[in-house]
């Protein structure tokens, strides 16, 4: 699930004050010129990933998992290099973990992480099909265009080219493509890796997805993200029971109203207001940015978490409400049993998105409480799931971040921010190996139809982001 829902609404955030002034902001994107040798190379790489279906439903990332193998095997890795793996009850979910090595043993690995499973898309609500890559007025359409497979391929990309060219660097380089990340309930290959193989993903830090940019829609980009902790996704089941019976002798005790009431309950509810370094950091200088009343608010409300006043203004906006605090919603109902009868059964589905260092036990009993009714369960769907840990804002991480975004996004502000959404990023946190989401692509203030229907990026944000990253991974591999 991306985590461009950050990227989107920080340049949604900056967007009132900074269109048309050209403050912070890159100029116009020019037309993309005529491939280089070596994108062309990438291009073939990113098509082939494309093409591979990695749907939970009908796709296979142990397949999409091997043919990368074979491009980094191909470019010089060898066997002992290249490790797959999947599971006798999962064969159609695998992943595969590169490593690159580095001369200096002093060094902790560094790694790289992608997931390559995508979310569903039907061919017959899309206007061209989503597993085929096709280029269209500057911009490339698939499923997992972005989403991850932009940045699969950029990591598949580098340790090619680290290996073509013969580059050693001092710290050793882990690549970790993973599946299941799209798919709560499912297996996940992160997961898997952090639970039973530690020994291949152990590192100092982990680069993942979860940063970008973010344009004003007319090809001018607005700002970087660097994605510096995130929320924790978890779903609850609510249930109400009744004995039910026929109904043409209705009773007050109705399982349906009971849990409408537990839900009315929920949606009025409110977590208490929290801040984490990085989310104190982005409300100052996104404040500043921002100016105005809400930029004035987000300053105070950073300064002091109990001006009231403050907060009822920032509370206004969902993005800046959502990072404040633990949010849970309901998403899904299902009740009754048949048209001509009392409910037996009526359940929902609660999501949460939980503050960083908040536990599904802590969420579940802020639930009960706030239902405040014995006939109703809250129960966890899924158990064990990690804390979400916030990484600190380490400065040999930041430093390079920020002067290579100087190179490839001139004049356009890199801000650290906390992802309301979830990545695979949470099962590394909780082995202690802090996570950032660089900044990599941009998208338009719609989203590229992520997640949703005609999913795109622009070619010349995936060229950019590519030789971004290829130079950042070099910079922090020393």
């Amino acid at each position: 699930m991306r985590k461009g829902l950050m990227t989107m609404a920080c340049g949604a955030l900056l967007l009132s004050s900074m269109t048309g002034t050209g403050a912070g902001a890159a100029e116009p994107s020019a037309p993309m010129p005529k491939l280089r040798a070596d994108q062309q190379d990438f291009f073939g790489l990113y098509k082939e990933l494309i093409e591979t279906n990695t749907t939970v439903s009908h796709g296979s990332c142990t397949e999409a998992a091997a043919r990368m193998a074979a491009r980094l095997k191909a470019a010089g890795l060898k066997d002992d290099q290249l490790t797959a793996f999947f599971t006798s009850d999962h064969p159609r979910d695998g992943g595969l973990v590169a490593v690159y090595p580095g001369t200096d043993k002093r060094m902790k690995p560094m790694l790289l992480l992608a997931h390559l499973d995508v979310v569903e898309a039907k061919r017959e609500d899309w206007v061209r099909d989503p597993f085929k890559l096709i280029e269209e007025n500057g911009y490339y359409y698939a499923r997992g265009a972005v989403d991850d497979k932009a940045m699969a391929s950029i990591w598949v990309d580098t340790l090619v080219r680290f290996a073509k060219a013969g580059y050693k660097p001092k710290r050793t380089i882990k690549l970790a493509l993973t599946c299941g990340e799209e798919t709560s309930g499912a297996f996940n290959g992160a997961e898997w890796l952090a639970q039973n193989r530690k020994d291949l993903i152990d590192a100092a830090f982990v680069l993942n997805e979860g940063g970008g940019g973010r344009t004003d829609g007319h090809g001018k980009l607005m700002v970087e993200t660097l994605q510096v902790g995130e929320k924790a996704y978890q779903d609850f089941t609510l249930t109400a029971t009744n004995p039910g019976g026929h109904s043409s002798q209705p009773v007050p005790d109705n399982a349906i109203y009971e849990l409408s009431t537990a839900l009315l309950k929920v949606g009025a509810y409110e977590f208490p207001v929290e801040f984490s370094d990085t989310t104190r950091a982005f409300f100052t200088k996104a404040g500043k940015m921002r100016g105005g009343e809400t930029g004035a608010a987000m300053q105070a409300l950073a300064a002091n978490p109990g001006d009231k006043a403050a907060l009822a203004i920032v509370d206004q906006d969902k993005m800046l409400h959502s990072m404040l605090r633990t949010t849970c919603v309901a998403t899904m109902v299902d009740a009754g049993h048949a048209l001509n009868a009392l409910p037996q059964r009526a359940e929902a589905n609660v999501n949460c998105r939980m503050f960083p260092g908040r536990t599904a036990e802590e969420t579940q009993a802020a639930l009960v409480k706030a239902i405040d009714d014995p006939r109703i369960t809250v129960d966890l769907r899924v158990k064990d799931k990690p804390i979400a840990s916030p990484p600190p804002l380490d400065p040999k991480i930041t430093g390079p971040v920020e002067k290579i975004a100087a190179k490839y996004f001139p004049g356009v502000p890199v801000i650290p921010s906390m992802s309301t959404g979830a990545t695979d990023g949470v099962y590394f946190g909780a082995l202690g190996i802090p996570v950032y989401g660089v900044p990599s692509v941009w998208v338009d203030p719609d989203g590229n139809g992520i997640h949703g229907l005609n999913e795109r990026v622009e070619a010349r944000a995936l060229y950019t982001a590519r030789d971004y990253l290829y130079d950042l991974v070099k910079a922090l591999a020393g």
